[in-house]
């Protein structure tokens, strides 16, 4: 087994880069993974670990060999190098070097009826994995991602979505090429917006649908505006006219899905 004990070690300043550099993660088209669980569910995933480092005095040998399989090299390292690495506390002695994969919409699969999420250019990545985890919680048929302003596997998105930017199918495109995927296969969309909007409770979604949301600051594009099936609203009961973008996602998540029976 390998053992890496100088931080200085270039491989280690390599990986250092791909936490801080969304280039250096498209050139390597590699990222980081921290913890076991989101370790697991990237490999459930269909992710390719590449590599997998760690911390003995954290997690032992045996622990590493039941999350992957033989063709993933492992590399011992020392504390000095795992704090470095490590980009939140509650890191579990593990850290994985994976694959990144195209989020291409012509990779997405969907089923006959699909309910799906789509979120133009989030801003916060904090929010992005809250939408994610969401999209997980009801089990969703795809998340896509409309004028992404980054790349989804900067470390505090995966961090974020514990794991759930791995259980989710995922794409991204322009709002142009999203409307007209969705045009394309028939589905529905319903657009979060306070202009010309009707109340999200009154709209059919057990027809193939997706829901859109924007930012919280500027909400959606008049493309999505002009064209979709019908806007929608949160009636707001307070002062305020908007709410969290990942709260107000899984509002209309769950109506659609108590509308679908589940």
């Amino acid at each position: 087994m390998k053992q890496i004990t100088s931080a200085q070690n270039p491989y280690i300043k390599s990986l250092l880069l791909l936490q801080e550099k969304a280039k250096a993660r498209k050139q390597t088209g590699t990222f980081l993974i921290e913890g076991k669980r989101e370790i697991l569910l990237a490999i459930k995933g269909g992710y390719h670990i590449e590599t997998l480092l760690f911390y003995p005095e954290l997690i032992s040998e045996n622990e590493i060999n039941k999350l992957v399989q033989n063709t993933t090299d492992l590399i011992e390292i020392n504390k000095d190098i795992f704090e470095k690495l490590a980009y939140r506390e509650s890191t579990e002695g593990v850290i994985a070097v994976a694959n990144s994969k195209s989020f291409s919409l012509s990779d997405l699969v969907l089923k006959e009826n699909p309910l799906l999420l789509i979120a133009e250019a989030p801003e916060k990545p904090g929010n992005i994995g809250a939408l994610l985890r969401t999209a997980d919680a009801a089990n969703l048929d795809a998340v896509i991602i409309a004028n992404p302003n980054g790349d989804l596997y900067n470390p505090n998105i995966v961090r974020s979505s514990v794991g759930c930017l791995f259980t989710n199918q995922i794409a991204t495109g322009t709002t142009s090429e999203i409307i007209a995927f969705l045009k394309e296969r028939k589905i529905n969309f319903y657009c979060a917006t306070l202009q010309n909007s009707t109340s999200y409770h009154t709209q059919d979604f057990t027809m193939p649908s997706a829901l859109v949301v924007g930012t919280e600051a500027t909400g959606l594009s008049k493309e999505w505006r002009e064209a979709a099936t019908q806007n929608i609203i949160i009636p707001m009961q307070g002062e305020i006219d908007s709410m969290n973008v990942s709260v107000a996602a899984a509002i209309l998540i769950f109506e659609a899905k108590r509308q679908r029976g589940f």
